[in-house]
């Protein structure tokens, strides 16, 4: 059996978010299914009206308890919050084995490495059980390690330009 893709977008500018939601309604028109879990981003997209009606299609999760972002949050607010970190991945895991879907996209999974909640091996034993499921991660910072297993990588990048009146 052939093994999905794992896609990475990665980079400091705006849009790594926009890119993977854009490659899961890429998935839906063609009448696959996509399933995202946010992590990191305080209230993200799981509670949106407009998402709810994307369902069954497109299925939005968010685990942690939070509204702030991840960088707002307290030092206890972050440790409750590890936990449910880890419970996402676990449903990430069980999405996978089961084969839920045809799109698995892990929003902000690279920040989640990033401040050391899991490491790289973690990430990649994960998404070793994806079957034919395309995988994509999203994160500002892209640790080399992962180049070893991922398929394609974007930078993101925002140029400004000065305008001129």
């Amino acid at each position: 059996m052939e093994k999905g893709k794992i896609t990475v977008f990665s980079g400091e500018g705006r849009g790594k978010t926009a890119a993977a939601l854009g490659t899961a309604l890429d998935a839906a028109a063609e009448g696959k299914t996509a399933v995202i879990i946010q992590f990191l981003k305080g209230r993200g997209l799981a509670e949106s009206i407009f998402c709810k009606r994307m369902e069954p299609d497109i299925k939005i999760f968010r685990f942690e308890k939070s509204e702030m972002d991840y960088d707002e949050r307290s030092v206890e607010q972050k440790e409750d919050d590890i936990s449910s970190i880890r419970n996402s991945l676990g449903f990430a895991r069980k999405v996978l084995a089961t084969g839920e879907c045809d799109v698995l996209v892990l929003d902000e999974v690279l920040g989640v490495i990033d401040n050391k909640i899991i490491t790289v091996d973690e990430l990649h034993e994960l998404v070793e059980h994806r079957g034919d499921t395309e995988v994509i991660l999203t994160g500002r910072v892209l640790c080399g390690e992962l180049c070893t297993f991922v398929d394609e990588i974007s930078q993101i990048s925002t140029v400004r330009f000065k305008k001129y009146e």
